[in-house]
């Protein structure tokens, strides 16, 4: 892999990171419209380092919040410690998932058949959630259930 190579594949990790898109199947789009062979899980893992890097700097205060125990910005009412507990328990169900998935996303997750479905499905559930939240007043509290139920869902980002 040279270096055009990895910008183009850094650039496109940054621009659809923070989008409503799949940042990971862009990236094996990205190899597919141009003729590059599939730059595998550890490039896209690699760029995927670099976002969390500049997320991790960007909430970085409220990172130290939540390991200092202090007030939690985002959910007024919860403590930053509560908080990184909810965070730590919704992560739990991914680190699962991808422990017993990983050789199904390392390969068939990858083709371009199952990214161009799940594009479609998950634009439809983002559509459905669009159109329901805008009937029901926003409700910020947070509970074990709905951390849960964030992991669960973060488990369909696998694909």
């Amino acid at each position: 892999m040279n270096l055009l190579q990895i910008l183009i594949l850094a650039l496109v990790q940054g621009v659809t990171e923070f989008l409503p898109v799949s940042s990971s199947a862009h990236l094996v789009l990205a190899g597919q419209l141009l003729p590059w062979a599939d730059q595998g899980l550890l490039m896209d893992v690699a760029v995927h380092g670099g976002s969390l890097i500049a997320v991790v700097f960007y909430f970085r205060r409220d990172l130290l919040s939540m390991l200092g125990g202090g007030e939690s910005r985002e959910f007024p009412p919860l403590a930053a410690r509560t908080l990184a507990g909810w965070l730590a328990l919704a992560t739990i169900p991914l680190v699962i998932a991808g422990a017993v998935f990983a050789g199904l996303v390392a390969t068939d997750l990858r083709r371009l058949e199952v990214i161009a479905w799940a594009s479609i499905g998950f634009g439809l559930l983002l559509w459905l959630a669009d159109a329901w939240s805008r009937r029901r007043p926003p409700d910020n509290r947070m509970s074990r259930n709905r951390a849960l139920a964030i992991g669960l869902a973060q488990v369909l980002a696998l694909i």
